[in-house]
């Protein structure tokens, strides 16, 4: 099935009027994307901010005549623009952009299908589906480096925000013998669930309410506002000199982020990678 769209740029106070009017004519689906913004934008608690100017983008089937949905939009002095979307096997998408990738000495990432020019390697057969984590991003990488580089065999690990469940499943195929995954989103413990069976390995999955075990390691690769928020939880759950380490840090976060975990962690040492940190520390005795 093909898929039709309307783009409605639009200015903050203008976007809920805008996507109750798509919802109307029919939409399937409404996206707020930013035009001329950093498309990062981290909310506190609570908070749904919007960025000042911003494109609206809502999908119709092919059923649907979204020019004349455009019309009734310029009819009322809104720029829009309707066109057709091929419709793709969006899962895959990835594939596009994803090759092999070494990260420190031995440990590897690659997608099914592809050949490794390492006979020696450590190589994570991954997946993602529709979660995050394919060592892509710099804050992947930063915590796929770290492991290949200090992980002990044997250890307990937990992947706080597991998304694909990349990191967990290197931890496991690099020695660690029990790996908790946690994340807040189902589609990323289906995925995580699926790259473990890939790579032959089992790691435990569940939500952050599970109750955690006391680890040697906790990993959490989310974002600066939810890494100040879970300092007690995830400090809690390592052992004394045990390492957290945290990453979905931009560079001008690093202080802040280091003085919220200065008072639980030794060592701290800040890594930076495109603009990206990971924050690495040692749980105080």
């Amino acid at each position: 099935m093909d898929w039709r769209q309307v783009r409605v740029a639009a200015v903050q106070h203008q976007a809920d009027d805008i996507e109750a009017l798509l919802w109307s004519e029919g939409a399937l689906s409404v996206t707020l994307t930013p035009r001329d913004a950093p498309e990062l934008l981290e909310p506190g608690p609570g908070e749904t901010p919007l960025w000042q100017t911003l494109t609206v983008t809502a999908l119709f089937g092919d059923d649907v005549d979204t020019d004349a949905v455009a019309g009734h939009l310029g009819a009322r002095g809104l720029l829009c623009s309707a066109d057709d979307l091929e419709d793709r096997v969006w899962e895959r998408e990835w594939l596009r952009y994803f090759r092999p990738m070494r990260f420190g000495r031995k440990l590897w990432v690659s997608p099914t299908g592809f050949e490794v020019p390492d006979p020696g390697a450590t190589v994570v057969w991954l997946d993602p589906g529709l979660a995050f984590g394919t060592g892509t991003h710099p804050t992947t990488a930063l915590c796929l480096d770290w492991l290949d580089a200090n992980l002990e065999s044997g250890a307990c690990v937990i992947d706080y925000g597991c998304g694909s469940g990349v990191l967990g499943v290197a931890a496991a195929l690099l020695g660690a013998e029990r790996v908790v995954c946690i994340d807040n989103d189902p589609q990323a413990l289906d995925a995580t669930y699926a790259n473990a069976a890939r790579n032959g390995i089992e790691v435990e999955r569940g939500l952050p309410d599970q109750q955690l075990p006391e680890a040697d390691v906790v990993l959490a690769n989310i974002l600066a506002g939810p890494l100040i928020e879970l300092r007690p939880k995830l400090c809690g759950a390592v052992r004394a000199g045990g390492s957290v380490v945290l990453s979905g840090i931009k560079s001008d976060q690093g202080p802040v982020l280091r003085d919220a975990y200065a008072s639980d962690l030794d060592a701290l040492e800040a890594t930076e990678r495109e603009g990206w940190l990971r924050l690495t520390g040692r749980r105080r005795a």
